[in-house]
């Protein structure tokens, strides 16, 4: 279960640069919405706590129980059916002796411990239709819990962080290509279907907000209010921004034009007071931090270490992309945070716990090439 460990073979390029991104965040929340941010920040010392912990142990340890794993995850999202609490026309929360915290978030950490562990052991039969078939099956369950809260967004998210798992596990590229000429007519398809006025695939709200991309002059003062807004207070900052906690009476911000600027729209915070210096940083970090990812990846012990590096980077990519691309009207909005720099403890803490095993992953693919 322990090991040890050189203390040079510690990836401190990757934690500092976690400490970086995690402290620009800090400092964006608290000015968002200052009562937020000691909560951040003690989430943040909490979380770099568990992924110093959990980046010695053997991460082979905790794949053993990955069924266990995937039992727990099914039964914390059930519970959100169940007893979940509901806001802003979903239900995604649920508490568990006083905490409050949200199952999605977990999901994608435990789904990528899950399949990590059940792409190694199955390598051998790999692209067999059987396997392929069972994975697919075991997706579904947390998937439709998630898409039934409902959380379109965190859905679409685990099902590329679940592509991304499978291609590094060696799916057949004739498999790919087969899937990509079914899966772009489908998509295709989807779309012509949700913009249809009797639609039922999603809901009216997650419909309007296609709608208030496609066409933001109809709705300028509705839904499309605040991707507008968010565009303006972006391009507002300039090079070097209005400064952190600016008292300007042109800010965005300061006129409560943006809605929980801590949460999904951050970004737009962080372009408003940082400008095109503070937002080009939070970029870079993060691709730095997915990139090291995918280089630890490179160097795994096994295909499961691989795997957990491989969605952890998926995970920090992707989500870091849609919220951006959100914040900066290039998609449809939709509620996904921006990693290690929105509010948020339950994400927080997440990604965090995904990098403690990412760092393990290093320390024992280090030794290996040693």
């Amino acid at each position: 279960m322990l090991k040890r460990y050189r203390v040079r073979d510690y990836d401190f390029k990757l934690v500092l640069l976690l400490i970086a991104i995690t402290t620009i965040g800090i400092l964006a929340i608290g000015s968002a919405k200052e009562s937020v941010q000691n909560k951040q920040l003690f989430g943040a010392i909490m979380g770099f706590f568990l992924m110093i912990v959990l980046s010695l142990f053997d991460y082979g340890f905790f794949l053993k129980f990955y069924w266990a794993i995937y039992c727990v995850n099914i039964a914390l999202l059930g519970m959100v059916q169940l007893f979940g609490e509901s806001s802003n026309n979903a239900q995604r929360w649920v508490s568990i002796a006083g905490i409050r915290f949200q199952p999605s978030e977990t999901a994608k950490i435990l789904l990528i411990l899950f399949f990590a562990q059940y792409i190694m052991l199955h390598k051998e039969k790999f692209n067999s239709l059987r396997n392929l078939i069972s994975m697919v099956v075991l997706l579904m369950p947390p998937l439709l819990l998630i898409y039934n809260q409902p959380d379109l967004s965190t859905s679409i998210m685990i099902c590329i962080i679940f592509c991304c798992m499978v291609f590094v596990g060696g799916l057949d590229k004739r498999i790919i290509f087969g899937i990509f000429a079914i899966a772009i007519p489908l998509v295709i398809i989807f779309l012509a279907i949700v913009l249809q006025p009797d639609q039922n695939l999603i809901k009216d709200y997650q419909q309007t907000r296609i709608l208030a991309w496609l066409h933001p002059d109809d709705y300028a003062n509705k839904e499309g209010y605040q991707q507008d807004n968010s565009k303006t207070a972006i391009g507002s900052g300039q090079l070097f921004g209005k400064g952190l906690n600016n008292n300007e009476i042109s800010s965005v911000k300061n006129g409560n034009f943006i809605s929980e600027p801590q949460t999904d729209f951050i970004f737009a915070i962080v372009g408003e007071e940082l400008g095109f210096v503070g937002s080009s940083a939070v970029i870079i970090l993060l691709m730095f931090i997915a990139l090291d990812c995918l280089l630890i990846a490179r160097k795994a012990k096994d295909t499961a270490g691989e795997v957990i590096c491989v969605g952890m980077s998926a995970l920090i990519s992707f989500q870091s992309f849609i919220n951006i691309a959100v914040a900066t009207g290039i998609i449809p909005n939709t509620g996904l945070p921006l990693p290690f720099v929105s509010y948020g403890l339950t994400s927080l803490l997440s990604l965090y716990v995904g990098m403690g095993f990412v760092l393990n992953v290093a320390l024992q693919g280090v030794r290996k090439y040693s």
